[in-house]
């Protein structure tokens, strides 16, 4: 699906700049100059458009940070502020200031060479020609026209370097190298406070445009879409109220209906701290996007809304039911848990699209679970959509409780199988944990309770694996470590007894004259001749 929104997203770039007019702003506080650089020029020829006019430097200010013009035509001499202290003011407040040029008298001549300055690209002498400006325009647009493309070319492989990042976490991935490079790229300090926002539909938001930028400093926030093609915003929060946090996406919310001419859906997580946070407060707005959308609501809704509301349909019990016959390879019961449940859902006048969600979820979950049991969840559903095709293109109850019987089936056969094949795993666990912890007072029953595998079992495992039976091995284990020390320290007997695990000395001294041939003393003293 990333990949997916990757080609989409490579497309919309190609198409944007081309069908896109430049926006340019006049200031003259000569209103006779405005009007003859609005009408004498054909801005539309150059790929222009007229963004507004103004006659002092407080009003361009305004105006040029509210419309973001890619170039200004000002003049110098102006009231309250003069063109030089706007453009100057202008740099220092906006992230991409536009191109400037200076429209100069020629006893203000030296004003505007030292305008040059002050990022001014171009100025033109009073009175101006219209051929004068034309010239003009035909230097500075290619420059405006390539920066433009390379922003937007730089804007896009940040883009993808950030959505990679973002989805990495919320799949699970994490380690200290993955937190590092999302705090760099990011910009995160490590204790940020965090947010997610889930934003359906996702062609409502524009990666590429700045509309999220109209609510949010550009520093906190960024923008991506998940594995299921959901827009999402990753916001550091601490410098926003709640009364501030609710003002804004409650305007968003009202903004992109009327952009989008459709419903839209806003589901915000509660604050969470740092890097790993991430994942959890992706969950939140997603189990309040999942929630919200089988009840079809629209609006903006917030995760410690549902929290405090939580109160599970009667139906939801049916799924729940379902999924434990699953976990205990109950197949006969699978069927007839199937049909309970969609008779419910009928009863209770579920659309088609509510219980395909729920359905989604159960598919979630079970792929979860057999990913937890170091299993691949594809070996189930590739097959089951070979069959049966997408989820989201079935469209009957009958297909779908077919769907779902057979999603249960093959999946309890499976978590059997590799419940199965991790016991085996467990025997090399408990073998590291033997060889790692032999020191110390250790009992099978303990280490059976421990790894949750009856005694009797694990005992047997043990011979299998290792050909040897617990108690032997342990012995031989603490035999081996203090045949070391007898080698390289002065230690009593019973000190070496106790620190290789031997309570009671003489024991240790039968034991390893068992299995190497001598008592400890005579190994000691062997040992200590041939060093000599």
């Amino acid at each position: 699906m990333i990949y997916i929104f990757w080609c989409k997203a490579r497309a919309y770039l190609n198409k944007i700049g081309a069908n896109i007019m430049l926006k340019v702003l006049i200031v003259d506080d000569e209103p006779w100059v405005l009007e003859g650089l609005r009408t004498m020029i054909d801005w539309e020829k150059f790929g222009y458009e007229v963004c507004g006019e103004a006659q002092n430097g407080t009003d361009a200010m305004r105006l040029i940070q509210e419309n973001k013009p890619e170039l200004v035509l000002t003049d110098i001499n102006m009231p309250v502020i003069n063109g030089l202290e706007l453009i100057t003011k202008l740099n220092e407040v906006m992230e991409k200031p536009p191109k400037f040029v200076i429209l100069s008298g020629y006893d203000d001549f030296k004003y505007a060479r030292t305008a040059l300055r002050q990022r001014v690209n171009e100025y033109l002498l009073k009175p101006i020609d219209d051929e004068e400006i034309e010239a003009l325009l035909s230097r500075i647009t290619p420059i405006i026209q390539n920066e433009i493309a390379s922003n937007e070319e730089f804007d896009k492989k940040q883009f993808f370097i950030v959505n990679n990042i973002i989805n990495r976490l919320i799949q699970g991935e994490y380690n200290e190298n993955l937190e590092l490079l999302t705090r760099n790229t990011l910009k995160l300090q490590a204790d940020a406070e965090l947010m997610c926002i889930l934003i359906e539909p996702a062609s409502s938001m524009n990666p590429f445009q700045p509309q999220i930028s109209d609510y949010f400093s550009e520093e906190h926030f960024c923008f991506f879409q998940d594995g299921s093609g959901r827009a999402g915003i990753i916001l550091q929060s601490a410098s926003i109220g709640n009364e501030s946090l609710e003002t804004i996406v409650n305007q968003m919310h009202s903004d992109l209906t009327e952009q989008s001419q459709e419903l839209v859906f806003l589901a915000l997580s509660s604050r969470m701290v740092g890097v790993s946070s991430i994942r959890e407060i992706y969950r939140q707005a997603l189990e309040v996007w999942k929630r919200k959308t089988h009840q079809q609501k629209r609006g903006v809704f917030y995760y410690s809304e549902l929290r405090n509301l939580k109160k599970e349909e009667p139906h939801e019990d049916h799924f729940r039911q379902l999924l434990h016959k699953v976990q205990t390879n109950d197949t006969e019961q699978i069927q007839p848990c199937v049909k309970e449940a969609f008779t419910a859902f009928v009863e209770n006048l579920l659309t088609l699209e509510v219980v395909k969600a729920k359905v989604a979820h159960l598919e979630l979950t079970i792929c979860r679970i057999i990913a937890q049991m170091n299993g691949d969840p594809d070996t189930i559903m590739i097959k089951l959509q070979q069959e049966y095709g997408n989820l989201g293109e079935l469209s009957d109850y009958f297909i779908l409780s077919r769907y779902v019987q057979s999603l249960c089936e093959r999946a309890a056969v499976y978590l059997s199988e590799l419940e199965q094949q991790n016991e085996q795993n467990t025997i090399y666990k408990v073998i590291q944990y033997v060889d790692r912890e032999f020191r110390n007072k250790l009992k099978l029953q303990d280490l059976a309770q421990q790894f949750h595998i009856n005694s009797t079992y694990l005992g047997q495992l043990f011979r299998k694996q290792t050909g040897q039976g617990f108690s032997e091995y342990l012995n031989a284990k603490r035999i081996e470590e203090a045949k070391s020390l007898l080698k390289r320290t002065q230690l009593k007997i019973s000190d070496i007894a106790v620190q290789v695990g031997f309570s009671n000395t003489d024991y240790f001294i039968d034991k390893f004259k068992l299995l190497v041939g001598v008592v400890p003393s005579v190994y000691k003293n062997e040992n200590k001749n041939q060093q000599l």
